[in-house]
């Protein structure tokens, strides 16, 4: 027999339709309200950055500050050739959304009209017959004004779950064949976000299968969580476009957020859009700024955190063939990759830090770093790429299995209406000595009980202090550490140390004792 010749395909990727609502849905965030040169930047932003598709920007009618916001918007988006890409939210209300929408200077409009039974006769207290036909009347309107129109079914998917004979009705008249002029897209809403993606795929399949050549929608809200899920059963049941906000912005628990729908239709499930990713983190701090709401560290893509490794043991693999890589590459979205210095590190992740930093330590270096950060870390303080420098100086200036003076134990101690006191032991040349003192301070109470030490058992004069400084290490962006610069006069010598920890006493002490440490090699040399 002859070889059998196979057909070969190429697959082609869907594509999907990406509108954003940050500057109407999302402003429907508690607290949120946009100025209107704020809209008009993140409008800027969104269309010539991150190239989404559509942007809705208002809702027709609300204040003179909208009308500000909208003119503006659709005054650069006429300039640049983009104004068929900005939408206004407007209202089955006898034209006057249309002229307002008008008036403005924009050319879509985005029509609510009810999507449920319940929402016309309860809300509207009309019956579908009267809702229908004011629909078809706002259309013709506003196509005589040369504005199209997309429309919201809104409460659709209750209006699938507990009247589809409802739906099918309002949709088998707006799609005749006499009554399609200016309707593009009809936008299909989960208002409550009530629905679960089985639902999604099965209410899409019904509304594709009885209108397949319908432009669909779909408008995700998360109030269980599943937004970003919902959003992809409806591309995968037919629906060419999705409505996101950035940062998940919305009323209640927010929409599907713009980055992880990005990111989930690509990597999940291969689909084509616009976006430019690498602009996404920078998008998303800037409506971080100007809503005032504060992304969560761990947000898929934008979060401060999830580019962060903190488990030594995945630094240790990211060095051995990315082994604890994914497609989810933090370049791709305007990002790079960290890792977290604190008792979880260990020396792989300090390593890398290391290295982005440009030091090379020997291995026993590396280890006594990582000690003194696993130290911080147990005390719950946080440590930044830009406090390691200091840590490093402080830890390899400061050698204690060598120390002929040293710290065994003490306790500080503060309360109303007495001085504060310090009880310490300190070990000296292998002899321990205990005393106690009280001062201004816990570090002078501390100090006091130190020269008591030295007066009583060594017959020594103790250094006096000629400077006291306390300052954040220079360039550190951190709370966790403190540097304290202290200068000492020993008989006319001056010198200087420093110690660094999160506690400004203990850094304090930890310099006292490099100089006492310093002095005492002196005097055995």
């Amino acid at each position: 027999m002859g070889a059998e010749k196979v057909k070969t395909y190429q697959r082609i990727l869907p594509f999907v339709e990406i509108m954003d609502s940050t500057l109407r849905d999302g402003e429907q965030t508690n607290g949120v309200s946009f100025l209107p040169h704020e809209k008009l930047v993140m409008a800027r932003k969104l269309l010539s950055d991150v190239n989404v598709d559509r942007i809705e920007i208002a809702s027709a009618r609300v204040s003179e500050g909208e009308r500000e916001a909208v003119t503006k918007i659709c005054a650069y988006a006429q300039k640049n050739g983009l104004l068929d890409r900005v939408e206004v939210l407007g209202f089955v209300d006898g034209g006057k959304s249309i002229d307002w929408i008008a008036e403005c200077g924009g050319k879509v409009v985005n029509l609510l009209a009810k999507g449920s039974l319940k929402h016309c006769t309860h809300q509207l207290h009309k019956t579908p017959e009267e809702h229908i036909n004011d629909i078809l009347h706002e259309v013709e309107y506003a196509a005589s004004k040369g504005i199209s129109v997309n429309l919201y079914l809104e409460d659709w998917s209750n209006g699938m779950k507990d009247s589809p004979e409802y739906v099918y009705q309002l949709m088998d008249a707006l799609t005749a064949p006499s009554n399609m002029l200016g309707v593009k897209r009809f936008m299909l809403p989960d208002t409550l976000g009530v629905m679960n993606p089985l639902q999604v795929i099965e209410y899409f399949r019904k509304m594709m299968k009885r209108y397949p050549d319908v432009h669909f929608d779909f408008h995700a809200h998360n109030d269980y969580d599943l937004a970003v899920s919902n959003s992809l059963a409806a591309v995968l049941s037919g629906a060419r476009g999705l409505h996101v906000t950035v940062n998940g912005l919305g009323e209640r628990c927010g929409n599907a957020p713009l980055a992880s729908v990005q990111a989930i239709l690509k990597d999940q499930f291969h689909a084509k859009t616009n976006m430019v990713e690498s602009q996404l983190n920078d998008l998303s701090r800037m409506v971080e700024s100007f809503s005032g709401i504060t992304v969560a560290p761990n947000q898929p893509i934008v979060g401060e955190n999830v580019f962060t490794q903190v488990a030594g043991v995945h630094a240790d693999g990211d060095s051995k063939d990315q082994l604890y890589y994914n497609e989810l590459m933090p370049e791709r979205f305007g990002r790079k990759r960290e890792y977290a210095l604190g008792k979880n590190s260990g020396r792989a992740n300090i390593a890398k830090n290391l290295e982005e930093l440009g030091l090379e330590l020997t291995p026993e270096q590396t280890r006594r770093v990582t000690e003194r950060i696993t130290e911080l870390g147990d005390k719950k303080e946080i440590v930044t790429q830009e406090d390691l420098p200091f840590i490093v100086s402080d830890v390899l200036k400061h050698d204690s299995s060598a120390d002929k003076v040293k710290l065994i134990s003490y306790v500080v101690s503060t309360a109303y209406g007495l001085r504060p006191g310090a009880n310490i032991k300190v070990e000296i040349n292998g002899q321990q000595y205990e005393a106690a003192g009280t001062g201004d301070g816990q570090y002078d109470a501390f100090v006091k009980a130190l020269r008591y030490i030295y007066k009583k058992y060594l017959n020594r004069t103790f250094p006096i202090l000629a400077n006291y400084a306390v300052t954040i290490p220079p360039g550190g962006r951190t709370d966790a550490l403190v540097q304290t610069v202290i200068t000492w006069n020993d008989n006319g010598t001056m010198i200087r140390t420093r110690g660094l920890d999160a506690d400004q006493t203990e850094a304090a002490i930890k310099a006292t004792f490099k100089m006492l440490n310093i002095i005492e090699n002196e005097i055995t040399k």
